[in-house]
C-alpha cells in the first residue's frame, strides 16, 4: 500500500485518568482515535497500551532506575543537572546554567510517540525568568551548547518550550512552543526566537502551573504532532501538526535546558516513548532508515527564506514542551 494512501482522521478526545491516550477523531470529546486507509476503509484497533507498546529502554520513569552511574545505563546526565526521588532538575532557580539527560540507547523505531510529564516554575515574575526546555531527537548526544543547553547545528528534531521572548517586536506569546528539523546547516538564532528555522509553533501557558503539564510528540509515516495538556483538564489538545517530515532511526531522544540572566527550575518527570504499531510497505521496509537525512517536505524550506539583514548574527541572550500514570498509554495499531 503507498504511503499516500493513508489518511489520519484527529480530533482531540477526552483520555482516562492513570490511562492517558491520544485524542480520537471527530468533533466529540470521547469518539476515539482512527486510523482510516483510502484502500479498505479499515478502523484501526485501538489499545488502552498498558506495557506492551511502552519502551522501557527509551523511557524515563521513577524510580529513574539505570540513570547515571548504574551498572547498565539507560540514560546520562551531564552539566547543572540534579537527579531526586521525583523529577530530573535540568536547571535549578538560579543564572546561567545548562543541563541536560539523554537516552543511552539509539531509538530505531520507525513509528512513536514520546509522552513528556515536565514542570517549569520559578519565582521570576511577568517575563522576568528564562530560559525553557528542549526536547530532543538527534544524531549526537550530551553536547552542550546554546541551544537551551545543547548543541546547535544538530541534527535531528528539537521541540522547544521558549519562556522568554529575546524578539522584542514579536507577536508571539509566551510561553511558545515550536517545532526544529535541521540536517547540521541550521543554526538556531535565539535573538529572534528559532522564528527563521521554525516549522510550526503554538503559544502554551505551562510556566508555575499548580498542578502536572504534558506535552505529547507523535512520529508516524511522514507526520509530526505535538499536543498539550496544561489545563488540568485531562485532555489532549492540538498545538502543532505537520507532514513530510522524515526523520532517520539510530538516534538518540534526549532533554535539555538552560538559564541566563534570567532563570527558572526545569524539571522532567518523565519521559515515555510508546510504539505506534504500523504496517508499512515492502518498499519502505527496504530502505535503510539510519541512512535517511533529517528534512521536511515543505512549500518552502526554512533555511530556503533569507533572514533579514543582520539576522544572521547568532546570540544567546538569556532574559533570557490525561494525566500520564506510571503504567501506560492508548495506543493504535496497524492494520
Amino acid at each position: 500500500m503507498a504511503a499516500e494512501g493513508w489518511i489520519w482522521r484527529w480530533g482531540w478526545g477526552r483520555r482516562c485518568l492513570g490511562r492517558p491516550g491520544l485524542p480520537g477523531p471527530g468533533p466529540g470529546p470521547t469518539t476515539p482515535l482512527f486510523l482510516l486507509l483510502l484502500l479498505g476503509s479499515v478502523a484501526a484497533d485501538i489499545t488502552d497500551g498498558n506495557s506492551e507498546h511502552l519502551k522501557r529502554e527509551h523511557s524515563l520513569i521513577k524510580p529513574y532506575q539505570g540513570v547515571g552511574s548504574s551498572s547498565m545505563p539507560l540514560w546520562d546526565f551531564q552539566g547543572s543537572t540534579m537527579l531526586t526521588s521525583q523529577y530530573v532538575r535540568l536547571t535549578p532557580d538560579e543564572r546561567s546554567k545548562e543541563g541536560s539527560i539523554w537516552n543511552h540507547q539509539p531509538c530505531f523505531l520507525k513509528d512513536w510517540e514520546m509522552h513528556v510529564h515536565f514542570k517549569v516554575h520559578g519565582t521570576g515574575k511577568k517575563n522576568l525568568h528564562g530560559d525553557g526546555i528542549a526536547l530532543w531527537y538527534t544524531r549526537d548526544r550530551l553536547v552542550p551548547g546554546p541551544v537551551f543547553g545543547s548543541k546547535d547545528n544538530f541534527h535531528g528534531l528539537a521541540i522547544f518550550l521558549d519562556t522568554y521572548p529575546n524578539d522584542e517586536t514579536t507577536e508571539r506569546v509566551f510561553p511558545y512552543i515550536s517545532v526544529m528539523v535541521n540536517n547540521g546547516s541550521l543554526s538556531y538564532d535565539h535573538s529572534k526566537d528559532g522564528r527563521w528555522t521554525e516549522l510550526a509553533g503554538c503559544t502554551a501557558d505551562f510556566r508555575n502551573r499548580d498542578h502536572d503539564t504534558f506535552l505529547a510528540v507523535r512520529y508516524s509515516r511522514g507526520r509530526l504532532t505535538v499536543m498539550t495538556d496544561l489545563e488540568d483538564k485531562n485532555e489532549w489538545k492540538n498545538c502543532i501538526d505537520i507532514t513530510g517530515v522524515r526523520l532517520p532511526t539510530g538516534y538518540y531522544f534526549g532533554a535539555s535546558a538552560g538559564t541566563g540572566d534570567l532563570s527558572d527550575n526545569h524539571d522532567i518527570i518523565s519521559m515515555k516513548l510508546f510504539q505506534l504499531m504500523v504496517e508499512h510497505t515492502p518498499d519502505e521496509e527496504s530502505i535503510d532508515w539510519t541512512k535517511i537525512e533529517p528534512s521536511v517536505n515543505f512549500l518552502k524550506s526554512p533555511k530556503d527564506v533569507a533572514p533579514p539583514a543582520g539576522a544572521a548574527a547568532r546570540s544567546h541572550h538569556s532574559h533570557s514542551f490525561r494525566r500520564l500514570g506510571e503504567s501506560g498509554s492508548r495506543r493504535v495499531h496497524g492494520l
